[in-house]
């Protein structure tokens, strides 16, 4: 019995370990779209995304408007967004994407994940040809007919549209039609999940299992630093 309920506790903390990062990650995210166009939502696209994908992790109310005062008070700290290249093992291309306060303390430990995952850093645009940067939303499939939706939406942007796994249908649209795409889902009615700009490979790499697992590591290493906001891999 106390086996299972030592497996239960470790499930618990990992789940709450997640969650905290989650949170933090998104509130970063919501300093950065504050300082960008304000607190207003309506007028600030990008905090209004912050917001829905904020709900989508049930990150609790009070702690996002928090989030967005301390981004207009006078002891707020200043986030930048910092994108760093290299090659995980085995000739993987990793992007990791940062939001720094100090970003002397951020590439030192970025370089060190990727020395001791048996990567290399690499420099400003190596990498990044290898990745399309897109808009990404998951909506709720309230009996949408994806054909007519398909329609409707091609003059906002559409690239590709379908379904994930838990029925929900996935937008993919340009990464300059984003804001174009967000306004036509808002203003037809439709629920918005996630909203998200997000690097798609363009070419992947195929290893065995071993070998990805090292990559995997690699991946996970850096997604735990407290200054990564996303990793992104081309790993097959």
């Amino acid at each position: 019995m106390g086996r299972i309920f030592e497996v239960r506790k470790s499930t618990m903390f990992a789940r709450w370990d997640k969650m905290a990062k989650q949170f933090t990650r998104l509130g970063k995210e919501i300093d950065m779209a504050v300082k960008q166009a304000g607190p207003d939502p309506d007028n600030n696209s990008y905090l209004r995304r912050c917001i829905i994908n904020a709900k989508a992790v049930n990150m609790p109310k009070d702690r996002v408007e928090a989030a967005i005062k301390r981004a207009m008070g006078k002891d707020k700290t200043d986030y930048h967004e910092v994108l760093y290249e290299g090659y995980a093992p085995h000739g993987v291309a990793l992007l990791v994407e940062t939001a720094t306060d100090n970003p002397t303390r951020t590439v030192a430990n970025v370089r060190m994940h990727f020395n001791k995952g048996h990567g290399a850093l690499g420099t400003s645009g190596s990498v990044a040809f290898l990745f399309n940067r897109i808009g990404e939303f998951k909506v709720k499939n309230n009996n949408l007919n994806i054909e007519d939706l398909e329609f409707e939406l091609i003059d906002f942007g559409l690239e590709e549209i379908g379904e994930d796994s838990d029925g929900n249908i996935v937008i993919r649209t340009a990464y300059n039609e984003f804001g174009n795409m967000s306004k036509a889902l808002e203003e037809k009615g439709i629920e918005i999940i996630t909203a998200e700009l997000t690097r798609l490979p363009t070419t992947t790499v195929g290893l065995d299992e071993e070998e990805s697992t090292e990559v995997l590591k690699l991946v996970d290493n850096l997604e735990q630093d407290d200054d990564v906001q996303k990793v992104y891999h081309n790993l097959k």
